[in-house]
């Protein structure tokens, strides 16, 4: 298995952006990206007018939408441009590392799985991954949670430091101050190295019992924290877009939360919307697709 590392990401980072026009188009857009800030509880987060992910935020994830295009996901349906590196867990599953195209961030990946097959439960490779990447967080959008892609299992990742919802945490903040439910856990390696999910050091948040059962209504986040453990978010969801959800006539407002928007980065491909949402806003999206 080939060591992911940092540095290995970002080279190929670097060389993905000198030979593929469309994410050098659109890396380079992020620098035109406009941000206003905003704090709901004690989340202090960002609108973000981003025109590129019009492509994500506006995407068709019915049923026969899907099965009228090909998976972008699927290896041969890749840009010829687009290379990958394979990250392969013990007893786990096998997955590709991409770069992501349409970017929220100026380092963003995408991690496949080699075979197609849907979004389900929440893949606990992204723990092993987020161990060997100390400065990224990975982070998860169920089927109706803000995946793009449904129908292939996926999650993603960006620099840690960029997540309001994680340097909340990071700094020790309390989980009953944050305007939605989380189950919060430090996951602890075992004596041979491995991680495992069947004894935590500390569990904060929500009972599970009082959150949605449904995997796909779920967007969870794995990161190393600065004391050298590894945490796991799981935020449980109550819909997938809000009743002010908007792909078309730009009556309403086209956000689509994802994992992303979860974390404090509420992503606005619309210049409208992004010059008129407010906090108050916000509080009617929170409310109609997690659980306060």
């Amino acid at each position: 298995m080939i060591n992911i590392s940092m540095s290995l990401l970002d080279e190929m980072l670097r060389e993905q952006l000198k030979v593929w026009p469309l994410a050098t188009d659109n890396y380079a857009a992020l620098g035109r990206t406009e941000r206003r800030r905003f704090k709901i509880g004690a989340l202090e987060g960002a609108f973000q007018y981003n025109p590129a992910r019009i492509v994500s935020t506006g995407a068709k994830t019915d049923k026969q939408s899907i099965a009228q295009r090909r998976c972008f996901l699927c290896s041969d349906h890749r840009p010829d441009e687009q290379y990958s590196i394979p990250f392969t867990v013990d007893g786990g599953g096998e997955w590709e590392i991409l770069v992501n195209p349409y970017p929220i961030l100026p380092w963003h990946f995408t991690v496949a799985s080699v075979n197609h097959e849907k979004q389900g439960e929440i893949p606990l490779d992204m723990i092993v991954l987020a161990e060997q990447l100390p400065g990224a967080v990975m982070f998860y959008n169920g089927a109706r949670a803000g995946a793009s892609a449904p129908d292939h299992l996926h999650f993603q990742m960006v620099l840690k430091e960029e997540m309001p919802l994680i340097n909340y945490l990071e700094s020790g903040g309390d989980v009953s101050q944050l305007p939605y439910r989380v189950w919060y856990r430090i996951v602890t390696p075992d004596n041979d190295g491995m991680v495992y999910l069947r004894e935590f050091t500390e569990i904060r948040g929500t009972d599970r019992k009082s959150g949605s059962d449904d995997k796909d209504l779920v967007n969870a986040f794995a990161w190393m924290g600065d004391d050298g453990y590894l945490r796991l978010v799981v935020v449980p969801r109550s819909g997938h877009r809000p009743s002010c959800y908007d792909a078309g006539s730009g009556e309403g407002m086209l956000v689509s939360p994802g994992a992303i928007d979860v974390a404090g980065l509420i992503i606005l491909p619309r210049r409208a919307d992004y010059e008129r949402i407010n906090v108050s806003d916000l509080a009617k999206i929170y409310s109609e697709t997690m659980i306060l």
